[in-house]
């Protein structure tokens, strides 16, 4: 069984088949430091306290960040103690939420095997995906264990975004740090250098007979003949009239989007 529900948008906000940009979000960190609580009030603005650890899930929410629309999956990892088959994720996100509880010094700990997992991921590739170190359980300053400093001296070793936020009580926040990976992602691709425009020759025909060079006879072998054709041992150059604009871009399959829609969360259903 699953609970259904999801953020409903007028049906005149954009034509039905127009694709949004996609932000694949990964959310990691030791258990108890409250990653499913964080997805939970983002997606619904509510705090559930209890979840199952070993569960794992995916979910899809239509945002607008900045006023551009913005197809936000979250998946929310369920790694107990530690980074554990970290391909299913790396390969995946976009950007990544490193989440520990202010009072738990040992997730603060388990949050550096992780930014480390993600720092030699990232080496010697030309983009690395942005890097969101999260201290979470805010309304728990009374017993914390992990000063603001000290976080943000992680994150500035990792060249992490850093920030605290209380998935109990700050929808506001935990919402701004979600919108701050999209923006992140967003820099991250205009950075990047645009794809090359390739110019590519027309087919030209082959000269005809007459043009053919013909090669001396030596030794009693018999003469042969070859078309002068261009080759790309050339490199020519082609002219503006003879070349074809060619722009290389992805494709994916187009079909009606239904309503975005969130699964059965960690077990628990939601009215």
């Amino acid at each position: 069984m699953s609970s259904m529900f999801g953020k409903h948008r007028a049906s005149g906000e954009r034509p039905p088949q127009s694709p949004l940009p996609e932000c694949n979000v990964a959310i990691l960190g030791c258990r108890g430091a409250g990653k499913s609580a964080l997805t939970v009030k983002f997606l619904t603005k509510r705090f559930i306290s209890e979840y199952d650890p070993n569960l794992e899930d995916t979910y899809t929410s239509e945002e607008l960040v900045d006023q551009q629309p913005v197809l936000l999956k979250v998946m929310d990892t369920a790694d107990q103690d530690g980074p554990g088959n970290c391909e299913r994720y790396l390969c995946w996100a976009s950007a990544f939420l490193v989440v520990y509880s202010i009072d738990d010094r040992r997730s603060f700990e388990g949050c550096q095997r992780y930014l480390e997992v993600l720092a030699l991921h990232a080496r010697g590739r030309q983009r690395r995906c942005p890097v969101l170190l999260l201290g979470n359980k805010l309304d728990m300053d009374q017993y914390r264990q992990v000063p603001s400093a000290e976080g943000m001296s992680l994150a500035s070793r990792f060249g992490c975004l850093f920030h605290e936020v209380s998935a109990c009580q700050d929808f506001a926040g935990v919402q701004h740090v979600f919108h701050e990976a999209v923006r992140a992602v967003r820099r991250q691709a205009e950075w990047n250098p645009p794809a090359r425009t390739l110019l590519i020759s027309e087919e030209r025909p082959c000269p005809p007979v007459a043009a053919a060079l013909a090669l001396p006879t030596h030794h009693g072998l018999a003469t042969c003949t070859f078309n002068t054709l261009s080759t790309v041992n050339y490199k020519e150059i082609p002219s503006v009239a003879q070349a074809k604009l060619v722009t290389v871009k992805s494709s994916r399959a187009q079909s009606k989007r239904k309503a975005p829609t969130l699964t059965l969360l960690k077990g628990f259903k939601i009215f």
